[in-house]
């Protein structure tokens, strides 16, 4: 198809055209292009096209700031100036609450952007690979070949390719800086990169977190143990980069690259690190979930606080707690705090949060809200009055969303980064519940993720 304007975005950040009636989903798009499509899937009142040719640009684009976007699964929305990527967010949650949720709402507020649109993330992890990703003008090249050993991301859509990334702008330094030396190292000393088809090879993966507290968390990852190599390297980024508070490493044998079944070493420091969110503060281990933009995450838990508006009476139920963080966030204003989680790590560093902030009026619990919310549990720590659901991108199961409508709590406050997945629940919740307030909130700038915050109260 020839001569196809982009009108918009849809869900999920793929632009969209129209044609003959037909609604037609693409990538690699801003709205306003006029672009030539190959279809890879056409059903009678939609498609997919693949972009072949962009016939004129939209006066919407502006130039990239980083050499490698487009190629890196990093970034999506770098082409677009912030403020249309906010406009484009903000639509998005609104026609996921319309279409998807069929929802009677309120005025949806201002999406909150991020002051940061750089250098925002708190936590990275990059991959070492012996296969690098080749640009289309190196393809051509015999001179040029794939070959070699890379250390960034990998490239989009490409599970076995590693984009070799020589500055990336979503982290502050030192994260370059210990990237590019932990690989120049490793070339040196003829350390081999993993090789991601044959599931073979000593260095994998580096994760590295920055708190604005100053502490900083190196996790270095490896295919296999070899106690001289990995003491080697090791001392050399402990000597090379002193401001490394905490240093580990972890042996990762599988086919996958989930840590949450191993078990990180600590090579020098205490373990963990500790960041602050206003005058909170949090102990975060190589395994723990924390938000990755802090600044935002903390107007994201200032937003909860607002939506919630307690009075000191009320009992809060946190569910999803992850490391209490939210639950922690409103104990100043709660009688007390209830939180439950599935992953039992991730309760033990809520308590231990809990004590760091001397808040003795919060309990945490591993399991499943359906099965631990009985009447004796109510019994023993009382019925909750305030619910904040904070669910992965799949969302609330409906069981447990059959369990909130019997607890019938007089508020729920719902925290989303999958607007399509929280307007399904959202739906199903509006048998007993009426929302009150809605806020977007912009996590992570150019890319298409989105959260939101929705307020509901119970109806009577």
């Amino acid at each position: 198809m020839e001569n196809l304007l982009v009108t918009g975005y849809a869900a999920g950040g793929k632009c969209l055209a129209k044609h003959e009636g037909k609604v037609i989903f693409m990538e690699n798009a801003v709205p306003g292009d006029i672009v030539t499509v190959r279809l890879i899937k056409n059903k009678k009142d939609w498609a997919e096209a693949q972009v072949i040719r962009i016939i004129s640009f939209s006066s919407e684009r502006i130039e990239p700031f980083c050499k490698h976007f487009g190629i890196c699964g990093g970034c999506q929305w770098q082409m677009l100036p912030y403020e249309k990527q906010l406009e484009y967010k903000h639509d998005q949650v609104l026609q996921s609450l319309k279409r998807i949720g069929k929802l009677d709402l309120p005025e949806i507020r201002p999406i909150m952007g991020s002051e940061r649109t750089s250098l925002y993330r708190n936590k990275l992890e990059y991959t070492f690979s012996n296969h690098r990703y080749l640009l289309k003008e190196e393809l051509a090249d015999p001179q040029i070949s794939n070959l070699q050993n890379a250390a960034g991301f990998h490239a989009r859509g490409i599970f076995d390719k590693v984009v070799d990334v020589e500055t990336c702008y979503l982290q502050d330094e030192p994260t370059n800086a210990i990237r590019l030396e932990t690989k120049r190292w490793a070339i040196e000393n003829e350390v081999s990169f993993y090789d991601i088809q044959r599931h073979e090879g000593f260095l994998r993966n580096l994760q590295i977190r920055l708190c604005r507290t100053g502490e900083i968390m190196v996790n270095i990852v490896f295919g296999y143990r070899d106690e001289l190599l990995q003491n080697a390297l090791l001392m050399h980024l402990q000597n090379h980069f002193p401001a490394i508070t905490t240093l580990l490493y972890t042996i990762n044998p599988k086919w996958n690259d989930s840590l949450n079944d191993l078990q990180p070493v600590v090579y020098s420091g205490k373990g963990y690190v500790i960041e602050k969110l206003e005058k909170f503060l949090f102990k975060i281990g190589p395994k723990s979930f924390f938000q990755t933009n802090t600044a935002q995450a903390e107007r994201l838990y200032q937003t909860v606080r607002s939506f919630a508006a307690l009075n000191g009476s009320e009992i809060v139920y946190d569910l999803y707690c992850g490391t209490g963080s939210i639950g922690i966030f409103l104990s100043d204003a709660a009688k007390k705090v209830i939180g439950i989680e599935w992953i039992p790590e991730a309760i033990s560093d809520a308590k231990e949060n809990a004590l760091l902030n001397q808040i003795h009026h919060a309990a945490f619990f591993a399991g499943d809200v359906t099965e631990i919310c009985d009447d004796t549990f109510f019994e023993t720590h009382g019925r909750p009055d305030l619910i904040v659901s904070d669910p992965p991108r799949a969302g609330m199961s409906e069981k447990l969303i059959v369990k909130l409508l019997e607890i019938a709590a007089e508020k729920i406050i719902y925290v989303s980064c999958n607007p399509a997945t929280q307007a399904r629940d959202l739906n199903l919740l509006s048998e007993k519940y009426q929302i009150s307030a809605v806020q977007p909130v912009d996590m992570f700038p150019h890319t298409l993720h989105i959260e939101n915050v929705t307020a509901l109260f119970l109806k009577h």
